[in-house]
């Protein structure tokens, strides 16, 4: 019997629709391509955490097998309906048992739905990718980053990071200015695994981000104009057409762990492992 899955969103539908215009899907869409590409037997619905609809209200959380956090602009250290609603659904996840991935803002809301902190990063953009993440002594071991080397790379873009781990928190995962770039949270009667980077994005996803969000990484100093962020995202881009292209990899110090789709979907790889293992 396949997997039954849910891919949770938390983009606001303008979100939404910029992330389409510019990058082709929303980032619960990516999530959702990227989750069936691996487990294509995989039975996936999708629904949104902001509130406001019946269909995340009545859903039935038990009758899955497992649920995906997708990434977004939501900013979990501000007080508002949006930040509420996502809290909400995550406690109502974790008192079910469901087992939930999630990267990058679902990583942050299950912290704080846990009874974490997260606050805005210093410095305070982590622009396209995030170098060094190294694995702690209870994350080498740990089935989530099974396959990773010592040491690895991967596609990143984020503003805010945990600050304080809930209890019932595990770091696996960290790196230079990111405290927390993999863990795992027990609370109530479940137990989520996420990632602070984005191992569901491609490339030319990171190219369109990057576009998506040029006056911002001119005013933060990442970049000298626009100009600059064009010519770094056409890079991207062409190295996103051809993977061969090794003189474009050497230039932006980039390897397989970031533009081999196996190896940047190992997190999300190992998670569906895991839920076909728990299966009875």
């Amino acid at each position: 019997m396949p997997l039954k899955l849910l891919v949770v969103a938390s983009e606001t539908p303008d979100e939404a629709d910029e992330r389409r215009r510019t990058a082709g899907a929303s980032s619960d869409e990516t999530y959702r391509q990227t989750v069936s590409a691996l487990a294509p037997d995989a039975a996936i619905e999708t629904v949104s955490c902001l509130g406001g609809g019946a269909a995340a209200d009545g859903l039935d959380l038990a009758a899955f097998d497992g649920a995906f956090f997708a990434g977004s602009p939501i900013a979990m250290h501000q007080d508002n309906a949006a930040t509420r609603a996502a809290a909400d659904f995550m406690t109502r996840v974790f008192s079910v048992g469901l087992s939930a991935f999630g990267s990058c803002a679902g990583l942050q809301i299950a912290a704080v739905a846990a009874g974490g902190r997260v606050e805005t990063r210093s410095p305070s953009m982590k622009a396209g990718f995030t170098r060094g993440i190294v694995a702690t002594t209870e994350g080498r071991d740990h089935f989530l980053l099974a396959g990773r080397p010592l040491v690895w790379d991967a596609p990143a873009m984020h503003a805010d990071v945990i600050a304080q781990m809930p209890p019932g928190g595990t770091v696996l995962a960290r790196s230079k200015h990111t405290p927390v770039e993999a863990a795992e949270i027990r609370h109530g009667a479940g137990v989520f695994h996420g990632v602070q980077y984005h191992p569901e994005i491609a490339i030319d996803e990171i190219a369109a981000a990057i576009l998506r969000q040029s006056t911002s990484l001119v005013e933060e100093g990442l970049a000298r104009g626009e100009d600059d962020i064009r010519a770094y995202a056409a890079m991207l881009t062409d190295l996103a057409d051809d993977p061969q292209r090794h003189d474009i990899a050497w230039r932006l110090g980039l390897d397989a762990d970031v533009f081999e789709p196996a190896r940047r979907m190992t997190e999300i790889r190992n998670s569906l492992a895991h839920l076909a293992a728990r299966r009875p």
